[in-house]
């Protein structure tokens, strides 16, 4: 309880290095969890698509999911200037971190995408066309709100990994709320520590909460 009380009034003590570290981890998560959803989205479209191609390029998507994120941080360091060019008005740690929990997102929303929409039943389809919907119709009126309620959970298991280890950032000096749990953890400091660790606790359960909500209500649209 000590511990708690210490870590309350550290947060009172320097608002600023705090709110600044809380804005660099919702702002990373958040530009990590969208362009994981600009980039998957399609991918998991062709995936379904595709009876040859779709079930190797899905083995490939999830055996990227095997790789720890603080490993492709590291692996991509070597290469943050380059990385840095496609994001000229962010910082090139800030770059680094987003490339790799766009990484970490992805394979969650391609994966479920591509089972989702392969999810629906062919007869329902073939009665679609049978309506006179050309293919686009069908899969916008059709095969995407029927697999909705799939993809909505890849997102939510995307969202809650990234919210939760955007911590790593800290590691390239990108920020985030991570800085706080590595001092405590370099300095035996479990007040520090907590500062960073249950805001980043609470922020993953508000998303994890808001995802799954979304989630019943398409499941509610479909049913």
């Amino acid at each position: 309880m000590e511990t708690m009380k210490g870590s309350w009034q550290y947060i009172q003590d320097n608002p600023d290095r705090f709110l600044d570290a809380l804005s660099v981890h919702v702002r990373l998560s958040l530009y990590a969890f969208f362009a994981a959803i600009l980039i998957s989205i399609p991918i998991g479209i062709l995936a379904s698509r595709s009876r040859r191609m779709g079930p190797a390029l899905v083995a490939a998507v999830a055996a990227v999911r095997v790789i720890p994120s603080i490993a492709v941080l590291f692996l991509l360091y070597p290469y943050r200037k380059e990385i840095g060019v496609f994001f000229p008005t962010l910082d090139r740690s800030f770059s680094l971190a987003l490339v790799a929990l766009t990484l970490l997102a992805a394979p969650s929303i391609v994966i479920n995408t591509d089972a989702g929409l392969r999810s629906v039943d062919l007869p329902i389809l073939e009665n679609a066309r049978g309506l006179g919907m050309n293919a686009i119709q069908v899969f916008l009126r059709v095969q995407l709100p029927l697999a909705l309620p799939v993809i909505v959970a890849g997102f939510r298991t995307a969202a809650v990994e990234v919210f939760a280890s955007a911590t790593l950032a800290a590691f390239v000096g990108a920020g985030s709320l991570g800085r706080f749990i590595t001092s405590g953890l370099t300095l035996l400091d479990y007040r520090l520590l907590l500062v960073g660790a249950i805001p980043v606790t609470l922020l993953a359960l508000t998303v994890e909460a808001v995802l799954a909500g979304i989630e019943r209500l398409t499941k509610q649209g479909v049913s």
